[in-house]
């Protein structure tokens, strides 16, 4: 019987067309084709340019006015991401606190302009912070862990592109 020579290169069985997996797209509020480059919204000045949205200082004069996903979330009012801030803990450093979380925006914007706080809203027992983007709650929360520990409890929702955050410390 006669033996096959084997190839060098591995054969990937996943590369035929019965065998592809499609991914899911969640977020309704990405492109479903390429955005125009470059482009500029018209309300925070963040700038699309090969092929993301990024800050610039230079002017862009070809560029074509598009309003970026956050933006557009904003203005529709359309949270992607919510972090929910509880305990006694919160009672007595929520100034405290909502500097950090702040701060950690500021970073995470700085790099990400599509990464932002949408609204803020306190209460007596509980702070509930909408966001732009799932990273900044898993970022926010993180931190306040790593400063101040407490109960971080996660929940994605798999059919739509959002996630549920609360964290406590009583």
């Amino acid at each position: 019987m006669k033996s096959r020579p084997r190839s060098k290169v591995p054969v990937r069985r996943d590369t035929l067309k019965s065998h592809l997996i499609t991914e899911e797209r969640h977020d309704p509020y990405k492109a479903t084709r390429k955005r125009a480059d470059p482009g500029v919204c018209p309300q925070c000045m963040a700038v699309y340019l090969a092929g993301r949205w990024r800050w610039v200082d230079t002017a862009l004069p070809k560029a074509q006015w598009q309003l970026c996903p956050a933006c557009h979330r904003i203005k529709d009012k359309y949270p992607a991401g919510r972090i929910m801030l509880m305990g006694k803990f919160l009672a007595k450093h929520g100034p405290e606190i909502m500097r950090l979380v702040r701060n950690v925006e500021a970073i995470e914007r700085r790099e990400h302009p599509l990464q932002r706080i949408m609204e803020v809203q306190p209460s007596d027992d509980r702070t509930v912070i909408t966001t732009t983007d799932i990273h900044l709650p898993r970022r926010v929360g993180h931190a306040l862990v790593g400063a101040y520990k407490g109960k971080l409890e996660t929940k994605y929702d798999q059919g739509g592109y959002f996630v549920d955050m609360r964290w406590r410390r009583d």
